[in-house]
């Protein structure tokens, strides 16, 4: 998520196709699983890079594979760490907790809304506004790019699977990490306690894929295209289009929920929500796709993005009982959820749709209670 603008000449919004898309399997010549040896690079506003955030919690992974978190303000350059002293190298080192807090997950905990806070788009708060790379030492995200391949030249994104062993990127797209995390390859190393979850079970596959192809496309990525269109009849036609597969999602979780209440009766509130999913009745791969796009609707893609026909608490009331659900009652995901980063990143590192660099303070709060 390092370009800001379109790729065309029709003032149209062109994702890039992601470089590197290697898999780690027992069988693989090269990227074998291990504990300790696979690492990943991260924004926490961007939405792709937050779903392998999501899946690594709920696989037990936050002790398997490190996470190094870039800053929020993505420059002319692309996406910076921060850089640490020895000192606090060596702590890290020693101590897990102060390099991942929150079990594993890494989070800042500013409130940029407070007046007070001055928040600067160079601001360096190690571990709040960014982390350092432990592995390579590098100061830039780019740095690994060049690294793995010297003539690379396409854009610099996130999410980054390394391979400390190689000092190569396995993969940098994020569809594909999040199956490889989910694929069973690193349960052995797994935290003590986890709870066994496959997000991709074999009798939801296809519904879970199809779900996933019309959501990427016309939700993940529509808001994109929607808020990077440079023509008006662009921006209007996918706009349209993300409000029109917004209401196939709020009618799919819709029949859910009626379908629960049938099941469990109105007044079970704790067991409908405990199977109010978007495929079947337990959570997948569709719920952890979706999620990141929807918690940044209403506090970033509605003004930012201009996708602001109603909003996920106002016009989608099954979608946003989805929403809180997750948040609230999932520490993988609300954990993982950082608005501090989100708004940070979106208003002040695209110039051209927001020049003066003013973040919004609300909406207040950025997700409903349960």
């Amino acid at each position: 998520m390092s370009k800001q603008w379109a790729d065309s000449t029709d003032g149209s919004f062109k994702r890039q196709v992601s470089s590197f898309q290697e898999v780690i399997s027992p069988s693989h010549p090269i990227y074998k699983p291990a504990k300790n040896r696979y690492w990943l690079y991260v924004s926490l506003a961007c939405p792709w890079a937050h779903r392998t955030l999501i899946t690594r919690a709920l696989k037990g992974l936050t002790a398997v594979i490190g996470v190094s978190v870039v800053h929020w303000h993505l420059d002319s350059e692309g996406w910076r760490f921060l850089t640490a002293d020895q000192a606090t190298r060596e702590r890290a080192d020693k101590d897990a907790s102060y390099y991942e807090p929150a079990g594993g997950i890494t989070t800042a905990t500013l409130d940029y809304s407070n007046p007070q806070a001055k928040v600067a788009n160079n601001s360096a708060r190690m571990f709040v506004d960014s982390t350092f790379d432990p592995n390579e030492q590098f100061e830039r995200l780019s740095q690994l790019y060049l690294k793995t391949d010297p003539n690379y030249r396409a854009r610099y994104t996130v999410p980054v699977l390394w391979d400390t062993q190689t000092q190569t990127i396995v993969s940098n797209e994020s569809a594909q990490i999040i199956r490889t995390l989910n694929s069973g390859v690193f349960d052995e190393f797994a935290d003590p306690g986890t709870e066994p979850i496959e997000l991709v079970p074999k009798n939801l596959e296809r519904e879970i894929d199809e779900i996933n192809a019309w959501v990427y496309d016309n939700i993940n990525n529509g808001v994109y295209k929607a808020g990077f269109a440079e023509k008006a009849d662009i921006y209007e036609k996918e706009v349209a289009n993300v409000f029109e597969h917004l209401d196939k999602a709020e009618k799919i979780l819709k029949d859910r929920h009626e379908a629960l209440v049938e099941k469990h009766g109105k007044n079970n509130i704790t067991d409908i929500l405990d199977d109010y999913f978007l495929a079947g009745n337990q959570l997948t791969e569709a719920d952890v796709r979706l999620y990141p796009t929807i918690a940044r609707f209403d506090p970033v893609y509605v003004q930012h993005f201009k996708c602001n026909l109603t909003t996920i608490r106002d016009g989608y009331p099954y979608i946003s009982l989805w929403l809180r659900n997750l948040y609230w009652g999932n520490d993988a995901f609300r954990l993982t959820t950082d608005f501090n980063h989100i708004k940070l990143h979106y208003t002040r590192s695209h110039t051209r749709l927001n020049p003066l660099g003013i973040t919004p303070l609300g909406p207040r709060p950025d997700i409903l209670q349960l």
